[in-house]
């Protein structure tokens, strides 16, 4: 089978940080992991992004000729300086750079460009485009929207941005973490807190991870104090100052993932980047701090939501006077931890992923070595909730039931799977040599992914009934929608017929 091809534009500097890299990466690991090929383009706007991405194991990254001296931003993109060079330069040089490469999507990362970017590398390409983005302020022509940013509703918070249509996928069920964090270990709960961690970013221009050491001081807090920052924190020098006159102060580099340093603190204090969905899925309890304006809406929605405790600015006093408030406060706290956790599973990336491999999905013959993984799927809450058969299953019964559907000349089970990542189940029942019923469901967690067609058009492909019949609850639109795309039609309330060429 021939791999997917995927391309990922991404940028670093003083004024963009390290964190659409990371994020990017956090992609690239997901869709690398499902078999896809993963190709980086990138500028040096003085971060060296190519070193940081190649120390991710990916080699295969084009750098784009350095900016020249004069450059005009454009008004119509308010972060289009960030770019350091025009928008359809960009467009030029990227294409140049995928050419030969011929990837079937190209993801992009910044806020520097906007629906010309996407239009003029689609086109040059012929290939699709993702935009990984959380910030509405300019227009935008994606074939995939993901922003795995809290909004209550992501389709009107980017209503008046898109151009054409766009599939979103948005919310923190979408972050784009590590490998590490699914299965990382959580955040075990403490009534006091007996260390802070601090992370304020890739870069921290500002220096803000020093004024959160002053208000820690300010607050009462004497306890032991970790701070996280990378080589390409502008201030190293002055912070290893600070830290050196505080007692109990550790400062670390570099680090490759953040699971294990959140997770050994009592409390974190951090920016409200990207790594805020990181906090969550460890659930540790946060003061978020804003330091920067596209911060200010998601902070205060997280907040509102309980799920983290915020700093409105980043000043000695604004954050002292949070920090007073929460650190005493281990009923607050503990609350804190356990909302976030709701938020971030870890499967965000893959999630993404699995998205935009929709297309390669095939179906294999189950076997009794799938039982469990269909047990899990078939009996969780909201496969039940749309199935003719509602009630909880039973372990041999189900096992029994599969001994008999494998036994079966007149029935056909497949699984779904997507590079090895096993996704749905699909069974057809045959009422005669050319007509049968279909049934499938998915695993729960990949619900709201466009993978429902993929499954069902794959497995009547692998199962060749002339006529298929399916049979879906009323109040199931969802089900009602993919048969419907699938080509289906709908002869009663409950019953839908496709007649296959």
């Amino acid at each position: 089978m021939t791999r997917t091809k995927v391309a990922i534009r991404v940028d670093a500097s003083a004024k963009i940080g390290t964190g659409h890299v990371r994020r990017s990466l956090s992609l690239a690991q997901a869709l690398r992991t499902l078999g896809a090929r993963v190709r980086f383009v990138t500028r040096n706007l003085g971060i060296d992004s190519a070193a940081l991405i190649a120390g991710q194991g990916f080699g295969d990254t084009m750098l784009l000729p350095a900016p020249s001296a004069a450059f005009e931003p454009d008004p119509a993109i308010p972060h289009s300086e960030w770019a350091a060079v025009p928008l359809e330069r960009d467009v030029a040089e990227t294409a140049a750079a995928l050419q030969d490469y011929a990837p079937d999507w190209v993801a992009l990362d910044s806020y520097a460009f906007d629906a010309r970017w996407h239009e003029g590398v689609r086109d040059a390409l012929g290939c699709r485009i993702a935009q990984i983005d959380d910030v509405p302020d300019r227009t935008t022509a994606p074939d995939l929207l993901i922003d795995h940013t809290y909004a209550p509703d992501h389709r009107a918070k980017y209503a008046d941005w898109l151009v054409g249509r766009t599939r979103i996928l948005g919310g923190p069920r979408y972050g784009l973490l590590g490998p590490a964090f699914a299965e990382a270990e959580r955040y075990d709960f403490h009534e006091e807190v007996r260390s802070v961690g601090i992370f304020m970013g890739g870069v921290d221009a500002g220096n803000h991870a020093a004024v959160v050491l002053d208000a820690l001081d300010e607050a009462g807090f004497a306890g032991a104090v970790e701070i996280v920052a990378t080589s390409a924190n502008p201030n190293l020098v002055a912070l290893r100052e600070r830290v050196a006159r505080r007692p109990d102060t550790t400062l670390s580099l570099d680090l490759p993932d953040l699971a294990a340093f959140f997770a050994r603190h009592d409390l974190q204090v951090g920016a409200g980047g990207g790594a805020t969905w990181e906090r969550c899925c460890i659930g540790v309890p946060t003061l978020l701090v804003v330091v920067a304006p596209n911060q200010n809406t998601v902070a205060p929605a997280l907040a509102a939501k309980g799920a983290v405790a915020f700093a409105p600015e980043a000043t000695r006093d604004c954050i002292a006077a949070q920090l007073a408030a929460l650190l005493p406060d281990a009923a607050r706290r503990r609350a804190l931890a356990e909302k976030s956790r709701e938020l971030v599973d870890g499967q965000g990336a893959t999630r993404v992923a699995l998205a935009m491999l929709a297309g390669t999905l095939t179906v294999r013959p189950a076997t009794t070595d799938d039982a469990q993984i269909m047990f899990d799927w078939r009996d969780d809450p909201a496969t039940r909730a749309v199935s003719r058969t509602s009630g909880a299953l039973e372990w041999d019964g189900h096992v029994a039931w599969l001994d008999r559907v494998l036994a079966d000349p007149g029935r056909q089970l497949f699984v779904g799977t997507i590079g090895g990542r096993l996704v749905g189940v699909i069974r057809f029942d045959f009422s005669s040599e050319d007509r049968a019923e279909v049934s499938l469901y998915l695993d729960p967690a990949l619900h709201g992914l466009g993978l429902g067609p993929h499954l069902l058009l794959a497995g009547e492909a692998a199962a060749h009934p002339r006529t298929v019949d399916a049979t879906v609850l009323e109040s199931n639109r969802a089900s009602q929608r993919l048969f419907e795309t699938c080509g289906y039609e709908q002869v009663a309330p409950d019953r839908w017929v496709k007649q296959r060429s």
